[in-house]
Order: structure tokens, then sequence, then C-alpha cells
């Protein structure tokens, strides 16, 4: 389930989900961004055994990689939305900051 978050994440820059799941996710999303900084076959081939999608490791190693170079993390920011209507989850939105 977080593999399947992580790769929504990294390939659509923003997704909605639960506050604990959120949580989870933002450290194994920033982890993913880390290897694209380092480049590398290995920091590659580590990706791919994470992310679900080969399209997704492409961007993270061709686009966001490039766009984070300059950071030392915090590539991910969490927006609280409210709680969801059927059960009262507290619900956020995990994007990637610009």
């Amino acid at each position: 389930m977080y593999r399947s978050l992580v790769t929504d994440l990294l390939g659509y820059e923003k997704i909605t989900t639960t506050e604990a799941k959120a949580k989870e996710v933002r450290s194994l999303a920033e982890k993913m961004i880390t290897l694209g900084k380092k480049g590398g076959l290995h920091a590659r081939r580590q990706a791919l055994t994470f992310v679900l999608d080969e399209k997704t490791v492409e961007k993270i190693f061709a686009d966001l990689a490039p766009r984070y170079a300059d950071r030392n993390g915090g590539y991910t920011r969490i927006v609280k939305l409210g709680p969801r209507l059927g059960d009262g989850a507290a619900m956020v939105r995990l994007e990637l900051v610009e």
C-alpha cells in the first residue's frame, strides 16, 4: 500500500489520504528523491525495487532530483483538509513543494 502511495505521490506530485498514512509516506518519498539526487546506476536500481512504475523512476532522476538539488530535505508538505465524511478520519493533502 505504501509503495503505491509513494509511486502516486511522485508521479502526480500530490495525493489525498489520511494523516497517518501521509506521515509514513512522507519519509519514504523523501528517501526516493534523495536517491534521485545521488544519481548513478546503483541508486536507480534501488529506486526501481521500491517504486512500482519505471516512468516514475525516470521522473525522479530527470525532473525531481534537479529541482531539489539545492535542498537538504523537506521535499513534501502536508496540508490538513478536515475529517472524512464516512468515518471522521483526518484527511490531508500530501504534496511536493515547489
